[in-house]
């Protein structure tokens, strides 16, 4: 058999040991995109731990290449651990190769690469680029990115375009969208308000992102009221 059909297993094994059909049953309502047959129940804390397992162990490249997965969960892990390697090119290579295979939107959202934090300069074209793609949670992992990366000290009003540059119909990529405005609003209000303002997103994502934005404690009392007024 081969080496990387064991390693695979041995993951799934790992899972099962600690799956629940209870949570399995939460979890399909969900990501009702996903057969509820490729979802085990497993709670995040314990794929966190066997990524952890896997990712000090012999077994990790094998399993990461080892591509598609059966299980929701194995893709869960599998980007738990891209998410601790720490060569930033070694990081980007492994997003690159899992994205295409991401099939809905918790792993999509679930991980965040620690090597993205220090390399905001080489991740920009990256981010450019997964924003730019025709697969909904590729460009929806982009966008969470650029998100999470540079809406603090690096934040450019470019960026907001570059956010709002991807104009596709899926629910999960315009609520990703939605919830990036939303969180400009509470971080960069002057730069971001100006594209709600001036009506320049879609009409759902106008008023999802504020929506969210009012339901956020880290948006003023005053800017809240303000943005209701541009619903």
């Amino acid at each position: 058999m081969p080496k990387k059909v064991k390693e695979c297993r041995k993951v799934q094994d790992l899972l099962m040991q600690v799956k629940d059909e209870t949570y399995r049953d939460f979890q399909a309502k969900l990501v009702p995109n996903i057969d509820k047959k490729r979802i085990l129940g497993v709670r995040t804390p314990e794929m966190r731990k066997i990524a952890k397992e896997v990712f000090a162990s012999d077994d990790r490249d094998a399993f990461l290449k080892d591509l598609p997965h059966r299980y929701y969960e194995e893709n869960l892990v599998h980007f738990f651990i891209i998410a601790m390697i720490k060569d930033f090119d070694e990081c980007t290579a492994a997003v690159e190769a899992f994205l295409p295979y991401v099939d809905c939107w918790p792993v999509s959202d679930q991980a965040s690469p620690k090597s993205f934090k220090k390399n905001h300069e080489k991740l920009l074209p990256y981010i450019q680029k997964w924003i730019a793609s025709d697969h909904v949670y590729t460009a929806r992992f982009g966008i969470r990115m650029l998100m999470n990366e540079y809406l603090g000290e690096d934040f450019r009003e470019e960026y907001l375009k570059l956010a709002a540059s991807n104009k596709g119909d899926d629910y999960y990529l315009k609520m990703m969208v939605a919830w990036y405005f939303a969180t400009a609003l509470a971080k960069q209000y002057d730069a971001s308000v100006k594209y709600i303002e001036e009506k320049k997103l879609d009409e759902w994502v106008h008023k999802k992102a504020i929506q969210k934005a009012v339901e956020s404690y880290r948006v003023s009392d005053e800017h809240k009221e303000y943005l209701k007024s541009l619903r």
